[in-house]
């Protein structure tokens, strides 16, 4: 496919989105995509998951553990076969409802007409503060000596 049918294809996938059309989403990926976000602690759809099924997964826990009230894709890069999407979202955590928004980088990679791979970055500390995990800091930091 060329980059401009790749991007296509993205923006398809976004479209479906926006449209809560999940099944078409999924028809959008390869049924052994790789799905990478940034793991965030306490939350269970962050991390990677491969494969449609886990991915659908991704996305039920997504939805049940967060409303989305905006993403939006402002500028695509193509190159061979990645699509790099940048774009801002803001969401509400249902548990604690905070809200919280970040700037974003999507990395696509896509085959024979099928997103095969899936990266986010994104700002994981306005989530982590949104959902009552512990900072980051005290991820991190070691205890102080008595």
């Amino acid at each position: 496919m060329s980059e401009q049918q790749n991007v296509d294809l993205v923006r398809q996938a976004y479209a479906a989105f926006a449209n809560h059309d999940l099944e078409h989403v999924l028809a959008c990926m390869a049924p052994g995509i790789t799905w990478e976000i940034p793991a965030v602690p306490k939350l269970c759809f962050t991390g990677r998951r491969q494969g449609r099924e886990q991915v659908a997964d991704y996305f039920r826990m997504n939805s049940e553990l967060q409303e989305t009230r905006e993403l939006t894709p402002r500028e695509f890069i193509a190159q061979a076969d990645k699509v790099v999407v940048l774009g801002h979202g803001a969401w509400t955590a249902r548990d604690t409802g905070r809200e919280f928004e970040s700037d974003w980088v999507h990395v696509f990679t896509v085959a024979d007409g099928q997103i095969m791979a899936f990266r986010e970055f994104l700002d994981v500390h306005v989530a982590v503060e949104a959902y009552g995990c512990f900072p980051l800091a005290e991820a991190t930091a070691t205890p102080a000596p008595h």
